[in-house]
């Protein structure tokens, strides 16, 4: 994150002060680097340079207009899985013919959508959903192209919520069963088949689980193209890791070495699907201190920012470093549970952490919160959702408002029965 950085113990985002931005848009709120998210975007696609190849975003890591627009700009694509994710990709800019969509559950709606929009393809996930695809593709005239989701039962080695391929996940066809999906795809009249798709876990730090996955489905390519099904597309899915604490996960270069040869082999065009090692990176969580609480047990830190703003560190028991905004190399370090305002007792975004010490009105970044952040953010207790800064240099951009407490009831209706006094 080397576009966050102290200048004289003050925390800065490429050329900005985050007091600054504290300042000028109050807290709590997400901070981005336009910098980092470039350099990020660039570091990926170029590693991939020796093979044909689409990088589709994924756009459930960070689903903000701006940020779309930028991988736009940089020649992305979008991995997406929901009409809304599409909507927002399209308004983006992101081309159709780069676009491909993912997920276990498509309405019918979602995939007249799609269709309308002659997006790329679908990743189909069950016979089911081939069905479903297939109908509504002929009650509107139109071939759907579509690349199959193979389960390769491959351990991601990651925790098992953000595991994906392995034979007991909801994910994708059995890899035992795939050869009679697509013939199954093959033979139906507005079916397209022109890809196989895998995807196996998210906050992968070793490439081998990427390199057996791969394996398998290039064999399985080989086997569909002998019995003449023209597979045109091998989609490798995403999930590599970035460091949020001690993790050491291999840089995209180490990814594209390890598995380019066998792309090569496969003599398809690639489809790749990153988000968090984008995203995870360029931005972070800035939030203010409320108050002290000490107890017999242990020494609380509570902050304004709360689980529903950054769900990670909850659902998940994830990681994220937190740093203060202003440094005093001489403060002496504490231990505390940083939690927030929230009633649960899992609203924490740190437990046990040892850090300089924090009053009350002091600053704090909570690091590495550009993934899955804003986007899994909620209105639990109605609070509302906090805005998103981009900062590009010396400059800061509001790219999402903060919310009022007025957002929180638009579109809600009282019906007339409930004002009656009778």
């Amino acid at each position: 994150m080397r576009d966050f950085h102290y200048r004289d113990d003050a925390f800065f985002c490429e050329d900005v002060p985050l007091e600054r931005i504290a300042k000028e848009r109050d807290t709590p709120c997400y901070v981005y680097s336009h910098a980092t998210l470039t350099r990020h975007f660039h570091a990926f696609d170029q590693a991939f340079a020796a093979v044909p190849h689409i990088v589709a975003f994924a756009v459930k890591a960070n689903s903000n207009l701006a940020v779309l627009q930028l991988m736009a700009s940089c020649g992305s694509g979008a991995d997406i899985v929901s009409g809304g994710e599409l909507f927002r990709a399209l308004h983006a800019g992101i081309p159709p013919n780069k676009i491909v969509f993912a997920g276990v559950g498509k309405r019918a709606e979602e995939i007249a959508f799609a269709l309308k929009s002659d997006i790329l393809l679908f990743n189909v996930e069950s016979s089911a959903e081939l069905e479903v695809i297939n109908d509504v593709a002929g009650g509107m005239g139109r071939q759907a192209r579509v690349a199959l989701r193979i389960n390769p039962d491959v351990d991601p080695h990651t925790h098992p919520y953000i595991s994906t391929g392995m034979k007991k996940s909801k994910f994708g066809i059995a890899a035992d069963r795939a050869n009679e999906a697509f013939q199954k795809a093959a033979a139906l009249s507005h079916i397209h088949v022109i890809g196989v798709h895998a995807h196996v876990g998210s906050q992968l730090t070793h490439v081998s689980p990427f390199v057996d996955s791969l394996k398998r489905v290039i064999a399985l390519t080989r086997n569909l193209k002998a019995q003449g099904i023209p597979i045109r597309y091998v989609n490798i899915g995403g999930g590599l890791g970035i460091t949020y604490s001690n993790e050491t996960p291999p840089h995209p270069n180490e990814l594209a070495a390890a598995v380019v040869p066998l792309l090569k082999e496969a003599d398809c065009d690639i489809i790749l699907e990153p988000g968090r090692v984008i995203v995870g990176n360029a931005g972070v969580l800035l939030t203010r201190v409320l108050y002290r609480k000490e107890t017999d047990a242990k020494t609380f830190v509570i902050v304004d920012a709360a689980m529903n703003d950054l769900l990670r560190p909850s659902l998940y028991d994830a990681h994220h470093d937190v740093l203060p905004v202003h440094r005093v190399p001489t403060a002496p370090e504490e231990t505390y549970d940083v939690v927030g305002p929230v009633c649960e007792s899992g609203d924490f975004l740190a437990q046990n952490r040892t850090m300089p010490t924090v009053k009350a009105g002091d600053l704090l970044a909570v690091m590495s919160a550009g993934a899955y952040g804003f986007t899994m953010a909620s209105n639990y207790n109605s609070r509302p959702r906090v805005p998103e800064i981009l900062v590009k240099g010396g400059e800061n951009f509001v790219i999402r408002e903060r919310e009022t407490f007025e957002d929180l009831i638009r579109g809600e209706r009282v019906p007339e029965f409930l004002y009656s006094t009778a």
